[in-house]
């Protein structure tokens, strides 16, 4: 069975993922594995960034790792694109009552996966141990890896100062100007037990169609793990977040202008160049398929556009069907 690796952050990844998970899924469609966090019957593992993670109101939360699994377990509100469908929020409507700041909007259901989280991480568990326990529960098939298990945190460089990434992002609502990034802890973080192998054992790793700064960036500063991307002998292939000229979700777009890249899915194939074997792009962007592959990729045009189940797994067929 193909063995494919995910690096993914945000809503694009998360989609993505549950795309493959449809398209991977093996025919008996087997529960999760018992083994422990090493082992899954599932030939996908998505590495997922944790530069987001923050701790609030005394409760550690990761939201890319939430919204993958959330997704995965069919759990998602997908209007939003994060958080728990159906969600109530008494739980914050009181914590503002009593004086405390509620800007970051945290759902009861939400809550209960922090507690939870919480609770094992201050008990000795790791944060990929917790991660592989809450993905069970959930049944969520797929391997979900976090990079690493020790501190990461992205730093966003503003006209206004450095802010820490959730500040930047939920907080200001990404209105500032981007002038830089810096992966606080990247140094002398470690890749979580699992992530190096999946890079290099798997026989495809997709980049997905994430924001290259803010959710593949931090994945690709944790040492090692851009070494054993650059090294492995999978077909290495990258979705393109920027559709005729915009991005699909989130800040993408401002800041490749800000940070003096061309706004474009050129633009992002750019900043993968000597990384990757394939870019896939938008049919509106084929013009740019000529000059693309001119920095030594292969192109794949297609509608990327992820807009429900069928659509999401359409794209993983399409993407892995670019094997060699």
């Amino acid at each position: 069975m193909e063995r494919v690796t995910l690096l993914a952050g945000g809503v694009g990844g998360a989609r993505l993922a549950h795309g493959l998970d449809r398209a991977l899924r093996p025919s008996s469609d087997a529960p999760p594995t018992t083994a422990g966090p090493a082992g899954s019957p599932h030939p996908l593992t998505v590495v997922v960034n944790v530069g987001d993670d923050t701790e609030l109101h005394g409760l550690w939360i990761s939201p890319d790792i939430d919204t993958v699994l959330y997704t995965l377990a069919g759990l998602n509100d997908e209007e939003r694109g994060w958080g728990l469908r159906g969600e109530t929020y008494a739980t914050l409507e009181q914590l503002a009552r009593l004086g405390e700041d509620t800007w970051f909007t945290l759902g009861d259901k939400d809550l209960a996966t922090h507690i939870v989280r919480t609770a094992r991480l201050r008990g000795g568990a790791t944060l990929s141990a917790v991660t592989w326990q809450v993905a069970k529960s959930l049944g969520v098939r797929p391997r979900i890896v976090p990079v690493t298990d020790d501190p990461l945190a992205t730093m966003v460089d503003t006209p206004s100062g450095r802010l820490g990434f959730q500040e930047y992002f939920v907080g200001r609502q990404h209105a500032d100007e981007v002038l830089g990034l810096h992966f606080e802890g990247a140094e002398s973080a470690r890749p979580a037990p699992g992530v190096i192998d999946a890079l290099r054992e798997a026989e495809m790793v997709l980049l997905a169609p994430s924001n290259p700064f803010l959710s593949i960036d931090p994945v690709l500063a944790v040492p090692g793990v851009r070494d054993a991307l650059t090294g492995t002998a999978a077909r290495r292939v990258a979705v393109s977040p920027i559709v005729g000229g915009a991005a699909i979700k989130g800040p993408a777009a401002r800041i490749l202008e800000s940070l003096g890249h061309e706004v474009s899915a050129l633009g992002v194939a750019r900043l993968y160049t000597g990384l990757l074997d394939v870019m896939c792009i938008d049919e509106r962007d084929a013009h740019l398929a000529g000059p693309i592959a001119d920095l030594g990729f292969e192109v794949l045009v297609t509608d990327t556009i992820m807009g429900g189940p069928d659509g999401r797994e359409r794209l993983a067929r399409e993407l892995l069907g670019t094997r060699a």
